[in-house]
This record gives structure tokens, C-alpha cells and sequence, in this order.
């Protein structure tokens, strides 16, 4: 029986990679590359793009060499103990804005940020991959997997409230701003990680290949499972990366960069802040909600029909700030069923890699989170990629000129604003019902 301690330890994991770095990453990086650093939309794009390339291999070989891993301390926790700190100094470099020129900020940009996903993989991989030998109880990686939504959520919760706080507070440019932000949740990240790694315990030992091969690769693709939920993953973050990625611009082109009402900063952050805190909660009822649909699978349809349908309400608001707690109260709405069916995503994938152990008689756990792992980037980087893409197209052009200054023209500023309403609402819902479809032929009855 694990303790509450060690679930705890556990929920610190996604607390600094999933609520710290790759919430700033999904909610930030765009607007930040554009707005701030100086990068052009297409260069912004581009670098997204060939980051998810990048990871296609990354990934899992990541997941092969973690299923190999012999140590003191394990086969999944010596990733998460020594990759702590290069972990949360790669972050902090990537927002740093040297004063470079165009082609000395695009190499600084490509550089670290390929970095940066290297080291994301280095260690989440074994962090989602600690699930599968922590324990073989079933309700037990349920509970598990919602320690790790709700740290996840609580830490993105804090993290994206606090943005502006301490933007207010370090002051000066954005850049600087940026750069010192990048310190302090870099920092906070590192903690997270390295307190993961020795909190928690291993308890079922792999059944090691006996030497490194491609079969565990091949039979990936012979596992219908497996593929169905990586394709349910890629959409849970098509899903969420549009409207993260998309909500910086929401504020600076329709809204206004800040509302402030009776005391409270409401920007970009914070306005998705509302929505972690509702998938906080909800993350830590999804236990309780699986076992009254009777499945996973069903209690995953029902959390995304709520997604499709409450996204789809968001388009028919009006662009107004006026009606600022309207549009928070259908993002509030729109968070119950990401906040359910988050947890199960996890749980499933480790369902999966049970069923390849049966299946295969060989552990293929790390190569299997590898692919929820790989989901979540490609997910996210795509969506932030075509968010970039699409508004260069209604007409958004950015970029820095000879002296490396940030310069930002808008050539059509209805169809940018247009474009920016549906990319947060419409897209997602369709991407929801595309979920729903996926998850009704997911084969794991479970």
C-alpha cells in the first residue's frame, strides 16, 4: 500500500514538468517568440514543427533506454534525480532574449528549445513510466494518476495566477521580465523533479529483453490499443494547446492585455487560471466519476462531449470585456470535462502496457509512456504551430529588425480577431468530438 507521502512525491513530478515548465510553455511560448523575443511567425512555427520531428525519435528511444536502466535507485527514479537541474536551467535559458540580430536569436531560439524537449523527455518519460511498477492495483494508479492531475493543475493554478504578480513585481521590459521569470520557475521546476525522484518507490521490477532490439517497436504498432490512445492523446492536446496557445492573443487583440476588476489583474494567465483550478478538483473526483459510468472508456466519451459542448457555447459569446465573467464562467464549464478525463488518459496508458507485458511477455513500459509522452509535445507544439500559421494567414506578421527590436504589424485586424475566437473555441470542440469517436473504438474495456 502506498503511502500518502510517497502519492504526494508522485503528484511533484507533473507539478514541475506539467504545471510549471510545459504550462509556460503551451500558454506562453507563442506570443513570447513573437511579441517578445522577436521571432517571426513563420520562424515561430517552423521551430515547433521541427522540435516534433525531433521528438518522433527522441521519445521512444527514451522510453528503450529507460526500460534498460539498472541503478541504486531503480530503473525510472535515476532519471528524475540527476536530470532535476539541467532540467530547470535549460528553462531558464530558453526565456532569456539575448541581443542578438535576427539570425542570432533564431539559432538561440532552435538551440535551446530542442534542448529543452530533450530534457523534457529525459526526464518525464521515466516520470510517466514510474506508474507502471509503483504498484499492480488497479484503483492504485487511479489514485496515483489523480495525485498527478491534481498537482499538475494545483501547480499550473499558482503558476499562471502569479504570472502578472511577479511580472509587476521584477518590472522593466518584457524580455526582463521574461528572463527572471525563467530563473524562479525553473528553479521551482528542478525542486519539483529531484523531490519526485527520491520520494518515490519502486516495487515491481521490469521483465527486462534480454538485449536492446526493434521488436518492442514493431509490436507497438501491432497493439490496437496502443494506437487508438495515442491517438486520443494527440487530440487531448490539440485540444488544450489551441487554447493555450491562442489565449495570449485573445487578450492583446480583443480583449485588452488586462482587465482588472475590483483589484484583480485578469490577463491571459489568469483567465485560463480559472480553468486549472476547476480541472484541480475535477481531477481529484475523476476517481469517484469512473466508477459510476461503469468504464474508463465511457466516463473518457462523457468528459469530452462536456469539452465539445461547452467549447462550441464559447464561439457564440460576444468579443467583449464587458462580458468577461461569462466567457470565464464557459471556460469554467469547459475545464469539468478536462479535469475528468485527464487522469484517466494515464491510468489507460498503463492498462496499455499491461496488456503489451501479457501480450508480448517482455516490459515495454517506458516505451509506452514514451508515446503519451510524445503525444503531449506533438500535441501541443502542432496546435501551437498552426496557431501561428493561421493567424499569418488572417493576417498577423511579426518579426525584429536590424537593431533587435521586436516589430509586430497587423494587416487585417477582424479577420486576426475572427481567427482568434474560433481557434480557441471551434476547433477545440471539433477536436473533442473527434475524441469521442476515437475513444468509442479504444478496445480496453476496463
Amino acid at each position: 500500500m502506498a503511502s500518502l507521502k510517497e502519492k504526494i512525491g508522485y503528484a511533484l513530478g507533473d507539478a514541475a514538468a506539467g504545471g510549471i515548465t510545459w504550462k509556460i510553455m503551451s500558454i506562453a511560448f507563442p506570443l513570447f517568440f513573437t511579441n517578445v523575443f522577436g521571432l517571426t511567425v513563420a520562424d515561430t512555427a517552423a521551430l515547433m514543427l521541427i522540435a516534433r520531428m525531433f521528438d518522433v525519435v527522441t521519445d521512444p528511444l527514451m522510453g528503450a533506454l529507460a526500460d534498460r536502466t539498472q541503478s541504486k535507485w531503480g530503473t525510472y527514479r535515476p532519471w528524475l534525480i540527476y536530470g532535476a537541474i539541467p532540467f530547470g536551467l535549460i528553462f531558464a535559458l530558453l526565456l532569456y532574449t539575448p541581443d542578438f540580430g535576427p539570425v542570432g536569436k533564431r539559432i538561440w531560439a532552435y538551440g535551446f528549445y530542442l534542448v529543452m524537449m530533450a530534457m523534457y523527455t529525459a526526464v518525464n518519460v521515466p516520470y510517466g513510466s514510474l506508474l507502471g511498477v509503483m504498484t499492480d492495483d488497479d484503483n492504485e494508479k487511479n489514485q496515483f494518476s489523480s495525485f498527478r492531475m491534481v498537482g499538475a493543475y494545483a501547480m499550473g493554478f499558482i503558476t499562471l495566477f502569479a504570472f502578472p504578480y511577479v511580472q509587476k513585481m521584477v518590472g522593466g521590459t518584457e524580455q526582463h521580465q521574461y528572463a527572471v521569470i525563467g530563473i524562479i520557475f525553473g528553479a521551482i521546476a528542478a525542486a519539483g523533479t529531484l523531490a519526485c525522484g527520491l520520494l518515490t518507490k519502486e516495487r515491481l521490477k521490469p521483465v527486462r529483453a534480454e538485449k536492446f532490439s526493434f521488436k518492442p517497436f514493431k509490436d507497438l504498432f501491432k497493439n490496437k490499443p496502443w494506437i487508438y490512445l495515442t491517438l486520443i492523446g494527440i487530440c487531448t492536446n490539440f485540444f488544450n494547446g489551441f487554447r493555450y496557445a491562442v489565449a495570449g492573443y485573445m487578450f492583446d487583440y480583443i480583449l485588452g492585455k488586462e482587465i482588472t476588476v475590483s483589484g484583480l489583474i485578469i490577463n491571459y494567465t489568469v483567465f485560463m487560471t480559472f480553468g486549472e483550478v476547476t480541472c484541480m478538483i475535477f481531477g481529484g473526483v475523476s476517481p469517484w466519476f469512473t466508477k459510476k459510468m461503469g468504464s474508463k472508456r465511457k466516463a473518457f466519451i462523457v468528459a469530452a462531449l462536456i469539452c465539445a459542448a461547452f467549447s462550441t457555447l464559447f464561439f457564440f459569446i460576444p468579443k467583449d470585456p464587458n462580458y468577461i465573467w461569462v466567457l470565464i464562467g464557459v471556460v469554467v464549464l469547459t475545464s469539468i470535462g478536462i479535469g475528468l478525463y485527464s487522469p484517466l488518459l494515464w491510468s489507460m496508458y498503463a492498462d496499455v502496457a499491461d496488456y503489451a507485458t501479457e501480450k508480448n511477455g517482455t516490459s515495454s513500459t517506458g516505451l509506452i509512456f514514451s508515446s503519451g509522452t510524445m503525444a503531449q509535445k506533438f500535441g501541443t507544439a502542432i496546435s501551437g504551430s498552426l496557431v501561428a500559421l493561421l493567424l499569418g494567414i488572417a493576417g498577423f506578421v511579426s518579426g525584429t529588425n536590424e537593431v533587435g527590436e521586436t516589430i509586430v504589424t497587423i494587416s487585417d485586424m477582424p479577420a486576426v480577431q475572427n481567427m482568434i475566437w474560433a481557434i480557441f473555441s471551434i476547433i477545440p470542440a471539433a477536436i473533442a468530438l473527434i475524441m469521442v469517436f476515437l475513444t468509442k473504438k479504444y478496445p480496453i474495456k476496463k
